[in-house]
């Protein structure tokens, strides 16, 4: 079932959460003039055939990738987007990019962290054309693990736009570019040190608002291509380096997430159970969801409930030896790889190239550490909160003329005493609250009761009429 919505806007969500959307001509001038203040400083590194891989139409391209064998193993160079190089410190540019913090995306547009003209022009990795990067070089033995690594700023040139789609097709075909042909294999051998490490890896299917070829909108649960796990292993593997660098340090930022509880373990446990998989006490979590068919209804059910096992992340700076591991990630774990999206990528590097080269870190990175984090955490939250509003918006449009029908959906969960459920529509990728308490784990017919577009409230009814 395709249900659309007519063109809406989105920019009221934008007014409503007080989200900045427009750059004033002045920071757009100081964006277009900006050049690369550490050009004197590069190492030349246009001979790598890097590559980029992004969602189709993607233009603020953070990371350029290229594969290569060596006798031990692998060797993966991975470019970064060199955003520090275009921002004074000082600057009108770095003042906006601290108030926003992160690139928040309304389905219609993107409210940008920094002006188009970097973050989709100069700084952005864009194919056949010079740019400035941070390079990281990582040495992987046979079983896909770190054996050094090292990181510099140099000048890079892309040889070619991926996408995701694109290269997902060209892997089923064995035609995969030569620059990424190692992907798979790097990628498999990631996901086998992840295990080791007993991490948790959510492949959840994004469910996200659409736009159709005639500007109407819809709800899509977008596939998940394997290809995305693999290319997104190598931007943990670079976290994990920088995250790993700053501990042995004492300085830097680290992105954090606490250990899940016994409760909630227990508590994901019997829900798998009760979606019908098989999930005994001695058996691990992280290796159970990697067997799970996320595009599965039952699966994408049962990758939703896991989320309760990865809460309460956050920012945190290192001091005196004093860090937090990323629970879900299995080690010390830093954001350093999306500088055009986040704020924090661009300090966070800058601490890692100090303390690669055994420098003191820039005055201007400590001084504004605190700032940063404070940042954000309160964007983060922010853009959840607009990501949230934006998808129950268009789910209240898409099904107001729906109102009394029937619906398939996949039981999350069920309260008897409460005499309420949480569930997911198979179609559209729905996720809400219920009235009545189907069984647990159960494919049923629910009722569409409510859905109010004025309050983005949407509400269903069990058993169906």
């Amino acid at each position: 079932m395709k249900l659309y919505a007519a063109p809406l806007n989105f920019r009221g969500l934008a007014e409503e959460f007080d989200v900045p959307t427009d750059f004033t001509p002045e920071l757009h001038a100081e964006a277009a003039a900006a050049t690369d203040r550490f050009a004197d400083e590069r190492r030349d590194a246009r001979g790598i055939p890097l590559v980029t891989i992004d969602p189709v139409g993607s233009k603020d391209l953070d990371q350029a990738v290229y594969l290569e064998r060596t006798a031990g193993g692998y060797r993966v160079l991975y470019a970064i987007a060199d955003v520090a190089a275009f921002i004074e410190p000082g600057s009108a540019l770095e003042s906006e990019s601290l108030r926003r913090g992160q690139t928040i995306y309304l389905p219609d547009e993107p409210a940008r962290l920094h002006p188009p003209e970097l973050s989709e022009g100069d700084a952005s990795l864009l194919p056949d054309v010079d740019r400035p990067a941070v390079l990281w070089t990582f040495d992987l033995d046979d079983a896909g693990e770190v054996t050094s690594f090292h990181l510099e700023r140099a000048l890079v040139h892309s040889v070619a736009r991926l996408d995701y789609d694109g290269v997902h097709a060209d892997y089923l075909a064995g035609t995969m570019h030569p620059s990424i042909e190692l992907l798979p294999e790097v990628g498999q051998l990631r996901e086998v040190s992840a295990l080791r490490r007993h991490a948790i890896n959510l492949r959840i299917p994004a469910q996200r608002v659409a736009t159709t070829d005639d500007g109407q909108y819809e709800l899509i649960t977008e596939p998940r291509h394997e290809v995305m796990d693999w290319n997104s292993e190598i931007s943990l593997l670079t976290g994990m380096c920088a995250g790993q660098l700053m501990v042995e340090k004492g300085q830097g930022l680290l992105r954090t997430l606490r250990p899940a509880t016994e409760e909630s373990e227990a508590e994901f446990r019997t829900e798998a159970l009760a979606l019908g998989f098989d999930l005994p006490a001695d058996r691990e979590i992280g290796e159970f969801l990697q067997t799970v068919d996320a595009t599965a209804p039952l699966g994408m059910a049962v990758m939703r409930e896991a989320q309760k096992l990865l809460r309460g992340s956050g920012y945190a700076r290192v001091d005196n030896g004093d860090a937090e591991v990323h629970a879900g990630i299995g080690g010390y774990y830093s954001h350093v790889t999306a500088p055009l999206r986040r704020l924090i990528d661009r300090f966070a590097t800058e601490y890692c190239l100090a303390l690669i080269q055994g420098v003191e870190v820039p005055a201007w990175v400590t001084a504004r550490a605190d700032e940063v984090i404070d940042t954000m955490n309160r964007t983060s939250a922010l853009a959840n909160t607009v990501d949230r509003a934006a998808l129950d918006l268009t789910e209240a449009t898409v099904l107001a003329p729906w109102v009394g029908h029937n619906f398939q959906a996949v039981v999350l969960s069920s309260d008897a005493e409460r005499d309420t459920a949480r569930i997911l529509l198979t179609d559209p990728p729905v996720l809400s609250d219920t009235l009545g308490a189907p069984p647990l784990g159960t494919t049923t017919t629910v009722s569409l009761i409510r859905a109010d577009v004025a309050t983005r409230d949407v509400a269903f009814a069990w058993p169906a009429d």
